[in-house]
């Protein structure tokens, strides 16, 4: 059957109209510079989490530890560039860009460095500096198999100054903080090393102006 003109440029229309959605997904589902998140480790289901406790040990800084619980608002961690560094507000994170976490409520950025941690005695992981201002112990390499960082993939992080990955042990903590678990780094890409995104805010490229909300804050 041959088509007519006007024939051809509604079927063109209908193309675009297709795949312009299957775009703007692949588009949003990207995490970017400046996205508010919550982290969730794949194997254990916990996320990644901070509040003004410190260390009764190690380097005696502020304690990174993991919840189980959803809704907690100190579990919020807004992505940056590396300290001296700039990235676009909306800009996709590729795998092997390094990166920092800032904690949204205490504004420190998760760290490590050579502390043991006080429950396996792995490697120390805290969160460390003043209103988001740290040194290059917040550093952390986003380790992952595509171009770029995508919502739903199960990354690493490896931390720039000592190797480790951020990972959690499996032991959990007593009281003041009972039921948390223990964040450490390890030197190997074992259990408890691999996390995902959860609930954030996530800014989606400039050209879109616009953020997506996935689930509650």
């Amino acid at each position: 059957m041959k088509l007519k003109g006007e024939n051809i440029n509604l079927l063109r229309i209908l193309i675009i109209l297709c795949i312009s959605p299957l775009y703007n997904a692949v588009k949003t589902n990207f995490v970017t510079c400046g996205s508010i998140l919550k982290l969730l480790n794949s194997d254990y289901n916990y996320r990644l989490h901070s509040h003004d406790v410190k260390y009764g040990s190690g380097s005696g800084q502020q304690s990174v530890t993991g919840t189980e619980q959803k809704d907690d608002v100190n579990s919020h961690w807004v992505i940056k560039a590396p300290t001296g560094k700039y990235c676009e507000r909306g800009e996709p994170i590729k795998c092997g860009d390094t990166i920092r976490f800032e904690h949204l409520t205490t504004r420190k950025n998760l760290h490590s460095h050579h502390f043991s941690s006080p429950l396996s005695n792995e490697q120390e992981v805290s969160a460390y500096g003043n209103d988001g201002v740290g040194d290059t112990g917040d550093h952390w390499d986003v380790v992952c198999s595509n171009e770029s960082w995508m919502r739903d993939a199960h990354v690493r992080f490896r931390h720039i100054d000592t190797g480790a990955y951020l990972a959690m042990s499996g032991k959990s903590y007593g009281r003041p903080i009972s039921g948390q678990m223990e964040i450490v780094g390890v030197h190997s890409m074992h259990h408890g090393t691999r996390w995902t995104t959860a609930e954030g805010l996530f800014i989606v490229p400039k050209e879109k102006e616009t953020v997506y909300l996935h689930n509650e804050l």
